[in-house]
């Protein structure tokens, strides 16, 4: 089952990343850092067979691309730029890694999982190598621009902790939800974006407005994010889906749906499609119960929102070709079908 279509934001996710154009000599630039912080010593033998997998399972470099268009909407993009790109999406890489086993993920990015192949003990301390070059990195940069980084992964753990925490409450509230991903993955596109301006010398209600720009349009993100677990093609979005639904974790739809129906149908709808033994295979049932009742379409409508406010958040900077790009890429993400 697909998003119900929207003529404003579907159209973005036709390709990969619009407007990326402006910044992918740079993009290029961060992609040879991360390789090159992802490479052991000749010694280390079969590690860099595992950071070779790694290194080839490359995304669409979201993150890393906020933090180039940020800083090209007020300068040009330096090395220290080129830093914290590759900071951001080793955290982002990290994440994932320890997600996916966590999630039990056997597909990331079309490939399969390193928990899938080698265990979810190595799985594990490959995250955590991910962020030791993290640390390393940051050393090169000055007290400001780390304190934001660190302060972010902080939030990004604790908003892990927070859904962690929320399983199984069939309770939770859409407000709820809203600051769990706010916390756990929009604090993080949030950080692109104000750090990418901050590097160019922009000011502080410049930085600030980048930031919030960031911040909506990262829960829109994750919004479709979570729609795209219920409604996506594994093969086309390249990673193991209904990870949410097997895992007890309530998203915007599910929440939605559990809000228009009575007491009765909650609970019968909590048993058969959120806490049995066939989940995963549900999904598709779900998926047309969550259509046919107008959830789909509440969480997409709620996910247009938070870009409108990521536009908003921009009209005070001058018109430029990075301002329309971030523009252009707000509407993408939250569009995407992988």
């Amino acid at each position: 089952m697909q998003l119900p279509a929207h003529s404003d934001i579907s159209s973005a996710s036709q390709g990969l990343i619009p407007d990326f154009t402006l910044v992918n000599d740079k993009l290029t630039k961060v992609k040879e850092l991360i390789d090159k912080k992802l490479t052991a010593s000749p010694k280390a033998g079969g590690i860099n067979r595992l950071l070779e997998h790694v290194r080839g399972r490359s995304g669409k470099m979201i993150r890393p691309g906020l933090v180039l268009l940020a800083g090209r909407c007020f300068g040009e993009v330096t090395d220290e730029h080129i830093s914290v790109a590759a900071i951001v999406e080793m955290v982002h890489n990290a994440t994932l890694l320890h997600d996916d086993v966590i999630d039990e993920g056997q597909t990331r990015r079309g490939k399969p999982t390193v928990n899938s192949l080698w265990g979810n003990e190595t799985a594990v301390l490959m995250g955590d190598f991910l962020l030791s070059r993290v640390f390393e990195t940051c050393a090169e940069l000055e007290p400001r621009i780390t304190g934001v980084i660190a302060a972010t992964a902080v939030r990004l753990c604790e908003g892990e902790l927070r859904q962690a925490l929320q399983r199984k409450n069939w309770q939770l509230s859409e407000s709820e939800y809203i600051d769990v991903i706010t916390d756990k993955s929009a604090a993080l596109f949030s950080s692109c974006c104000y750090l990418g301006a901050v590097l160019s010398k922009a000011t502080e209600e410049q930085a600030q407005a980048l930031s919030e720009f960031g911040l909506n349009a990262g829960i829109a993100f994750q919004i479709t994010d979570d729609l795209l677990d219920i409604t996506g093609d594994e093969c086309e979005t390249g990673k193991t889906l209904g990870s949410d639904v097997t895992r007890h974790k309530l998203t915007l739809a599910a929440i939605h749906l559990l809000k228009t129906v009575d007491k009765k149908e909650q609970s019968a709808l909590v048993n058969s499609h959120f806490q049995g033994q066939n989940q995963r295979h549900d999904k598709d049932s779900l998926a047309e119960m969550l259509n046919r009742n107008g959830s789909l379409e509440y969480a997409h409508n709620r996910a247009k929102e938070y870009v409108t406010k990521a536009v908003q958040a921009l009209n005070g900077l001058e018109e430029s070709k990075a301002k329309n790009a971030l523009i252009k890429t707000a509407k993408f993400m939250a569009g995407r079908t992988t």
